[in-house]
């Protein structure tokens, strides 16, 4: 039990620590990153108002199309993931956000969604 506790500790002052520096405004919000090991989510988080204005996840996209079809890569549904926030976001008149990877590091799946959002369009 020590064990488990003192990893769980460790996680949240990794978040911490991430999240110490980073504020999101209603013009400038946060874009929050959640990674499991299946899925990924992200939210754009107005931390003055204390709000989600935007979110999306794999969840929404079809796991494969057609039956026998190849299921995409975690990195592939992590730029859709991107591309959809981006994309809500933009709707919503947003242009910029301020980047939190969470207590993740900036590789992989969570620079997969970073690159989506940039390549459509939001800026941080």
């Amino acid at each position: 039990m020590k064990r488990e506790r003192r990893s769980q500790i460790r996680r949240l002052r990794r978040a911490a620590r991430a999240r110490a520096r980073i504020r999101g405004t209603a013009e400038r919000p946060r874009l929050s990153v959640f990674r499991s090991n299946r899925h990924i989510a992200a939210q754009l988080i107005d931390d003055g108002a204390q709000r989600t204005i935007v979110s999306a996840s794999d969840r929404e996209f079809p796991k494969a199309t057609k039956r026998g079809a190849k299921k995409p890569v975690r990195r592939e549904r992590a730029l859709w993931v991107g591309r959809a926030v981006a994309e809500r976001a933009q709707e919503k008149k947003i242009q910029e956000a301020v980047f939190d990877r969470g207590r993740y590091r900036y590789h992989g799946v969570v620079a997969a969604l970073a690159q989506g959002a940039r390549a459509a369009g939001l800026k941080f």
